[in-house]
């Protein structure tokens, strides 16, 4: 390997230099059992970040509503208790949040059942945290996933 390719592999990362080397990771979701495509494949990061940001809106204007009184800085700090109360309640609940529904995505645990309220809570916890939801495997779930034995998948 001439020094253009070890820079070349530096700047494209180890995956795509293992990638290069003949290593086959397979599509994201395959050692979960999950399909490549379509409904039930694991969620892409678009739609992921999407949902949060619905989400994230959704309890700015609860926040700001019920408990800011007009202070709006008041109400971003409000929101990240809404947050995890809404993420509770309806992950726990129907399985997605109203930002995951708009986006056709689901919280199911990794046996493909609905994810019980005990990991339902420690999932949720994580994610107000979010250096955990942050930190991705190679699979595309987050750490607080991971910890919850949890996949976000389509639809």
């Amino acid at each position: 390997m001439d020094n253009r390719q070890a820079i070349g592999s530096w700047l494209s990362g180890p995956r795509a230099a293992a990638e290069e080397m003949g290593v086959d990771f397979g599509h994201r979701g395959q050692r979960l059992g999950l399909p490549a495509q379509g409904p039930g494949a694991i969620a892409p990061p678009g739609r992921r970040i999407g949902a949060l940001f619905v989400d994230w809106a959704l309890c700015v204007l609860i926040a700001y509503g019920l408990f800011a009184r007009g202070d709006f800085p008041a109400a971003s700090n409000w929101a990240l208790g809404v947050f995890l109360v809404l993420s509770v309640l309806t992950v726990g609940a129907v399985g997605c949040t109203p930002g995951k529904r708009i986006f056709k995505l689901r919280v199911i645990s990794l046996d493909g059942g609905r994810l019980p309220l005990p990991r339902v809570l420690l999932r949720s916890v994580l994610l107000v945290l979010v250096v955990p939801a942050v930190i991705w495997d190679r699979d595309g779930r987050g750490m607080h996933d991971r910890l919850a034995r949890a996949v976000q998948i389509r639809g």
